[in-house]
């Protein structure tokens, strides 16, 4: 069975050199020392300042909504995972959904501004499959109505927009380390703050709003990376150059075969690309469903990201209708793009989408 990924795991014996740290030491959880070393070299890495790790990329959107006091709306996309809206339902925050470009499929900047409102207090952009959004205008508009930025940039591990990395821009990002992301850790995330304060209320937050043992100053929860976690995230990044060098000539070869039969998402030319995705769009949903048909009958599984448009979720209210996210939507599929993925499998993939279209 192909999947459209596949989790990366290490070398095994790397990887034990780590457990057996942790049996020695006993620490396994609570902000242990592995914790604090990948956090560190996540910073280097990324060329962050703070990188506050959590138990999966949704509490980490949550978290960063708490920390920013974010209340009344947020403006959003209606086109990523559901984490992103449903992250804000949960919080008691209204998602009011801006429309998509249809070419680089993220939040488009001109949508914004007529949706803002007295009760708007954020902005909640995606740089979905990881192609950076149009950050300096987004910055723009929320400098001059006074809002936040919180992306969800769950896609957006190692991405850099002009020489910086993409992670930098807004009050605070956030990332998946979900055993499907391109940089895992099994389950978790990440929260990228370059404010100090800021950063501190989070960990703050995500023990229990516990700041010492005699001071609770916050509603809190628990959100915290266990040992266990940490070290398998230690072991990705020694190999993620190797990991993403992979999934590029995977991609690559997609692009080379399929230019002419179907539509690639349009990259932001300023900045890089990680390879996380490969999304295709077809002319039709007609098309996209026997297409889809016909790799699963040979065992490979595309997966339709994201289907259905989160407008149409049955429980956000009022009712709206973002019409080229639900277009795209509809003809989008992402096909199979890991480590090591055997070169006969996507060839195979090629071949059934050439017969089908």
């Amino acid at each position: 069975m192909i999947n459209v990924t596949k989790t990366y795991l290490p070398n095994k014996e790397k990887y034990q050199k780590y457990v057996d740290e942790i049996f020695e030491s006993g620490w396994i959880t609570n902000n242990g020392p592995i914790l604090k070393k990948l956090e560190r070299r996540l910073a280097e890495h990324l060329g962050v300042k703070n990188v506050v790790l959590v138990s999966n990329g949704t509490v980490a959107l949550e978290i960063a909504y708490r920390t920013l006091d974010i209340e009344g709306f947020a403006i959003t996309t209606p086109f990523s995972f559901v984490a992103t809206t449903s992250s804000l339902v949960t919080n008691n925050i209204l998602p009011i959904f801006a429309d998509i470009d249809k070419k680089t499929l993220n939040l488009n900047p001109k949508n914004i501004e007529k949706l803002i409102t007295p009760n708007t207090s954020a902005i909640v952009p995606v740089h979905v499959f990881g192609n950076a959004c149009e950050v300096e205008e987004i910055e723009q508009i929320a400098k001059k109505h006074n809002l936040k930025v919180i992306y969800d940039a769950a896609h957006a591990f190692d991405v850099k927009y002009k020489d910086k990395s993409i992670l930098n821009y807004g009050d605070i990002s956030t990332l998946s380390f979900h055993a499907t992301k391109l940089f895992h850790t099994i389950e978790g995330g990440a929260l990228i703050i370059n404010d100090d304060e800021l950063a501190q209320k989070a960990r703050y937050l995500i023990n229990f709003g516990i700041q010492n043992s005699e001071s609770i100053p916050h509603l809190g929860t628990n959100a915290k990376m266990n040992e266990f976690e940490a070290a398998m995230g230690l072991c990705i990044l020694d190999d993620i150059e190797k990991i993403k060098q992979s999934r590029k000539e995977v991609i690559v070869y997609y692009q080379k075969e399929l230019e002419s039969l179907v539509e690639f998402q349009e990259q932001n030319q300023n900045a890089t690309e990680n390879y996380s995705y490969f999304p295709v769009v077809f002319k039709s949903e007609t098309e996209l469903l026997k297409v889809q048909k016909a790799l699963n009958e040979k065992d490979i599984n595309p997966r339709r990201y994201f289907y259905p448009s989160l407008d149409t979720l049955n429980y956000i209210e009022p009712k709206q209708e973002c019409k080229i996210s639900r277009d795209i939507s509809k003809r989008i599929l992402c096909l199979p793009v890991y480590f090591e993925l055997e070169k006969e499998i996507y060839e195979k993939i090629i071949k059934t989408i050439k017969e089908n279209i």
